[in-house]
């Protein structure tokens, strides 16, 4: 499932896989700026309409999950990543974060990125 998160969508869906389940107020309180509970509350309901969360009575309160996994979002997030930035190349992607973060990257980062390499380059 891809989708082009707005912005407001995204710090929404972040607070949420933080939270695993919450209300619309404890989304109101981690997320940045919020334009209000009514902002928030709308935009909890057109994720539900998506498919993005799934909703459940619970008293006088709904609580809001995410309907996909953390792994399946991360997965649409970076393949929409590759085709706009980096014309749906993984080397150029992978080329840039490791230049932007070489400095941060520790001996047994570097060994562990080389070592996964290897095994991959071996099971081709």
């Amino acid at each position: 499932m891809e989708h082009r998160f707005s912005r407001r969508e995204r710090q929404v869906m972040d607070a949420l896989y933080n939270l695993g389940e919450a209300t619309v107020a404890d989304v109101l309180e981690r997320v940045p700026d919020a334009a209000g509970y009514n902002a928030i509350r709308n935009t909890l309901t057109i994720l539900v309409n998506k498919g993005f969360l799934r909703r459940r009575r619970a008293g006088q309160r709904f609580l809001y999950a995410p309907a996909v996994p953390v792994s399946a979002a991360k997965r649409s997030a970076l393949q929409h990543l590759l085709r706009t930035f980096f014309a749906g190349s993984p080397r150029e992607a992978i080329l840039t974060m490791l230049d932007l973060s070489s400095s941060r990257l520790t001996s047994r980062e570097l060994d562990e990125i080389a070592a996964w390499i290897n095994e991959h380059r071996q099971e081709r």
